[in-house]
């Protein structure tokens, strides 16, 4: 018997974000022939970004659209959410290990009586049975798990699993629009989101990644990352000592309290590498660390490791790249 699969795609800024195309690749991997998926997009002008959803292998993409969806309201988007999940009845719902999906996967879970798996970074086949590979305990262990029963909500961590292709034979899914009518009694209602970090590429997707702890001194000390990240098309972060110093907003906070990232190039720049940390960033391709103490533990984990004064460091090899990109 076939099933249908749903995919809540995620966008920022008027774009798709990569990691609803993850889990896309994740729910297309789960599936078998003859099963369909199904995507949803929740907001308001959703035209063009429902069109470019629907040059991916989908059966349909459903656009609802609403003045209270404009922004993420929890509240709003179950309410949006569940006339097309008790229609579909999905044996699957797929949402990216966002701030967003951490939030809303678990009230969706617990609306549809379904088990969940989060933070998922590969799946298997075991015979007949699809195995989600997780990790525990900061990356030190990793868990196999299986449902035993249907539906079932994963969340899929960013940049761990490739992203979908579009359809090769240029065809489009149907794309069916529904006008989601305002609700008199939601308990709260999202006017406008302020963003404090207004970085180009989001910390959660970027491929590279360049990252200052308490080494950078000050809020200034980051702006040399800032131009190596600028050049190299990447994103900032920071340690939670950083953080906790005032040396950056919280939004830029990497490890077990702050952002998960597996980008293909991690530059630490004067960072220690408590366990905490590590917890965010191990997972990264590869590690590069810039550090004035040649026994600090984030050398432990590098690839490849520079001893030094960060403020000497980091321009050189700003100076360097920008040779090489000329």
């Amino acid at each position: 018997m076939s099933k249908t699969y749903l995919i809540v795609a995620e966008h920022r800024d008027g774009k798709l974000r990569r990691v609803s195309l993850e889990a896309l690749r994740a729910a297309t991997d789960c599936a078998d022939a003859g099963d369909e998926i199904h995507a949803a997009l929740l907001g308001e002008g959703l035209d063009s970004l429902a069109a470019e959803l629907a040059g991916y292998a989908l059966a349909q993409v459903h656009a609802i659209e609403s003045e209270e969806l404009r922004h993420y309201n929890p509240e709003a988007y179950v309410r949006a959410l569940m006339p097309l999940l008790e229609s579909l009845r999905p044996a699957g719902l797929f949402l990216g290990h966002t701030a967003i999906g951490r939030d809303l996967a678990p009230a969706l879970a617990a609306r549809l009586s379904a088990g969940q798996i989060s933070d998922v970074t590969a799946i298997e086949r075991d015979g007949g049975n699809i195995v989600f590979v997780r990790p525990l305990y900061a990356g030190k262990a990793i868990e196999r798990k299986v449902f035993t029963a249907y539906p079932q909500v994963v969340t899929v961590r960013a940049s761990n699993i490739p992203a979908a292709e579009p359809r090769a034979d240029g065809g489009s899914a149907d794309i069916a629009k529904r006008a989601e009518a305002p609700a008199a009694d939601l308990r709260t209602v999202v006017r406008e989101v302020v963003r404090k970090t207004a970085g180009k590429i989001d910390l959660a997707e970027a491929r590279i990644v360049v990252s200052g702890g308490r080494g950078v001194k000050s809020a200034e000390g980051f702006r040399p990352l800032e131009e190596l990240a600028g050049l190299l098309g990447g994103a900032v972060g920071a340690s939670r000592g950083a953080c906790d110093a005032g040396y950056c907003d919280y939004g830029l906070q990497i490890g077990q309290t702050g952002k998960v990232v597996t980008p293909e190039i991690y530059i630490a720049c004067g960072i220690s590498g408590a366990i905490q940390h590590l917890a965010g960033m191990s997972g990264s391709r590869i590690i590069v660390a810039i550090n004035k103490d040649p026994e600090a533990p984030i050398f432990q984990i590098a690839d490849f490791g520079i001893v030094g004064d960060l403020f000497e460091v980091v321009p050189l090899l700003t100076q360097a790249f920008r040779q090489a990109l000329a």
